[in-house]
C-alpha cells in the first residue's frame, strides 16, 4: 500500500507539473497576430504571424472571395524581423524588415524596406542601394511618408543620403541628409519630393502627396543638443517657413503629429497647465494656435488617425483604463456601438480602412480578453471575427485587472494594477510587485500576460 500510495503522488505531481508546463508555454507564446492591414478596395487582408524562434511570416487573404491564406513573405528571425506590412495598391505590399547586428561588439539597429505582390512575387528590395565608395554605412533603410492614396503602388519615403565619391574619377555623389522621395514600388523609379537636408529626422505629409513640415536637430557643439526645430511649407509652396520648436528633453514647445489639409492645420502636442494637450496651429502666416483637447489629471498622449491619407478623427489618453476621444461624429458612435455589440469589448481600436472608408480592421479586447480582430463593413454593418491576438489563451478563465492606489510612507499615493489569482480568496495571499521606471511611462490597464 505504500509502495502504491508513492506512485499515485508521484503521477498526480507529474500531471500538475505538465500542466503548469503548458499554462507558460500558452501565456509566454508571441502574439499570435502581429500586424493587420487592409487593402485600398477593402477586400483583401495581409498579417504576420509569429514563426519558429523570433521568425515571421506574411499571409494574405482575398476575404471577398473567400479565399484561402497565401504566403507572401518570411523572415527568420536571424536576425531579420518583420515589423510591419501595409498595403501600396490592391495587390502589392511594401514591408519594414528591421534587425540587431553586432558592430564592433556593439549592438546596431539596422532596417530595411521591401515591396512584395501578395502573392509573394516581384519581391524588391526599395530601400536606397548604397555604392561601395559611400563615407559610411546607413543603417537606415528609410520610413514610409505618403502611401499617395491616388496613385497605383507608389509612395513618399524618407531616405537617408550618403555621399559617394570616387579617387581619380568625376563620378561621385554629393547629395547628404534626409530628404523625401517618390518611389514606385513596382519598378524602383524615384524622383526627388524634397531634397537631402543635414540633420533633418523628421517629415509629415498632408496625406494626399504634399509634404508639409520638416524636423531638424539642433547641435550644442556638435551633439543633438534634444532639441528639434520644426519647419512648414504654406500650401502649394516649396520654400520653408518656420513653425517651433520642440525639447525633448524637457517637453516643451509644439511637437506637430499630423496635417489636415482641410483645415490647413498642423495637430500636435504641447503642454498646457503642466500637462500635454492637443493642439492644432494653422500653417499660414498667422500660425494661429488653438487649443483642441486636454486633461486636468493626465497627459492627451496618442492621437489617432485612420486610413491611408491618416485622418485626425480623435485622441486617447489614460487614467484607471485607456479612453479615446472621437472629433468624427460617425467614428464615436461606431466606437460605443462596437463595445456593446462586440463581446468582452471594453478596449476598442480602429486599424486598417479601405480607400472609401466603408470597411474596417477593428481590434477589441479588455482586462480577460487577449484580443480579437474584427472585419467590419459599414454598408451591412456586418462584424466578421478574423483572428485571435492570443490563440492559446482560448479555454482559459482570465483574472480581470483592478485600478488600485497603494499609500507609501510618506502618504503618496502610488497607483498600479492588482491582478488576483482566478478563483482564489484574495486574502493572505502572496504577491508579485512589478515596478517599472518613470513618470514618462505608466502601465496600462487590460489584459497583461506576465501578470
Amino acid at each position: 500500500m505504500l509502495r502504491q500510495f508513492f506512485l499515485f503522488t508521484a503521477l498526480s505531481m507529474s500531471t500538475v507539473a505538465v500542466a503548469q508546463d503548458k499554462a507558460a508555454l500558452d501565456f509566454g507564446a508571441r502574439e499570435g497576430v502581429a500586424d493587420v492591414s487592409l487593402s485600398p478596395d477593402g477586400t483583401k487582408i495581409a498579417y504576420i504571424i509569429p514563426d519558429k524562434g523570433q521568425g515571421s511570416r506574411l499571409f494574405t487573404v482575398d476575404i471577398a472571395n473567400g479565399g484561402k491564406s497565401v504566403p507572401a513573405l518570411s523572415a527568420t528571425g536571424d536576425p531579420e524581423r518583420l515589423s510591419y506590412c501595409e498595403w501600396v495598391s490592391n495587390a502589392r505590399l511594401i514591408c519594414l524588415v528591421s534587425m540587431v547586428l553586432r558592430e564592433a561588439g556593439e549592438p546596431v539597429s539596422v532596417s530595411r524596406l521591401v515591396a512584395v505582390n501578395s502573392d509573394g512575387t516581384e519581391l524588391k528590395l526599395v530601400s536606397m542601394r548604397q555604392g561601395y565608395n559611400a563615407e559610411r554605412f546607413s543603417y537606415f533603410g528609410g520610413s514610409l511618408i505618403d502611401l499617395l492614396p491616388t496613385e497605383d503602388g507608389a509612395v513618399l519615403l524618407g531616405r537617408e543620403y550618403v555621399p559617394e565619391g570616387r579617387t581619380g574619377s568625376l563620378i561621385s555623389k554629393s547629395d547628404e541628409g534626409y530628404g523625401v522621395d517618390r518611389v514606385d514600388t513596382k519598378t524602383l523609379a524615384a524622383k526627388s519630393v524634397v531634397r537631402p537636408t543635414r540633420l533633418a529626422n523628421e517629415y509629415i505629409s498632408d496625406g494626399t502627396g504634399a509634404v508639409r513640415i520638416m524636423g531638424v536637430m539642433k547641435t550644442d557643439a556638435g551633439y543633438d543638443s534634444g532639441v528639434r526645430r520644426y519647419v512648414y511649407r504654406p500650401a502649394g509652396q516649396t520654400g520653408w517657413q518656420a513653425l517651433s520648436e520642440y525639447d525633448n528633453t524637457t517637453g516643451t514647445g509644439f511637437n506637430p503629429y499630423a496635417v489636415d489639409p482641410v483645415e490647413n492645420a498642423a495637430y500636435g502636442f504641447e503642454k498646457y497647465e503642466g500637462r500635454f494637450a492637443l493642439y492644432k496651429v494653422k500653417l499660414d502666416e498667422s500660425l494661429a494656435k488653438t487649443l483642441v483637447f486636454n486633461r486636468p489629471d493626465v497627459d492627451v498622449d496618442n492621437l489617432i488617425t485612420l486610413g491611408r491619407k491618416k485622418r485626425v478623427i480623435g485622441v486617447s489618453f489614460a487614467t484607471e483604463k485607456r479612453q479615446a476621444v472621437y472629433f468624427d461624429p460617425a467614428f464615436k458612435k461606431l466606437g460605443s456601438s462596437l463595445s456593446k455589440a462586440l463581446p468582452n469589448a471594453a478596449l476598442i481600436h480602429f486599424g486598417g480602412m479601405s480607400a472609401d472608408e466603408q470597411k474596417l480592421i477593428v481590434w477589441a479586447g479588455s482586462d480577460t480578453n487577449p484580443g480579437q480582430y474584427y472585419y467590419f463593413d459599414k454598408a451591412t454593418n456586418a462584424v466578421s471575427p478574423l483572428f485571435a491576438s492570443r490563440p492559446e489563451l482560448e479555454g482559459y478563465k482570465l483574472a480581470p485587472v483592478k485600478a488600485v492606489n497603494i499609500k507609501v510612507g510618506d502618504g503618496t499615493l502610488v497607483p498600479g494594477y492588482l491582478t488576483l489569482p482566478v478563483g482564489v480568496e484574495a486574502k493572505g495571499l502572496p504577491a508579485i510587485i512589478m515596478p517599472h521606471g518613470g513618470p514618462s511611462s505608466r502601465d496600462e490597464w487590460g489584459f497583461d500576460w506576465l501578470a
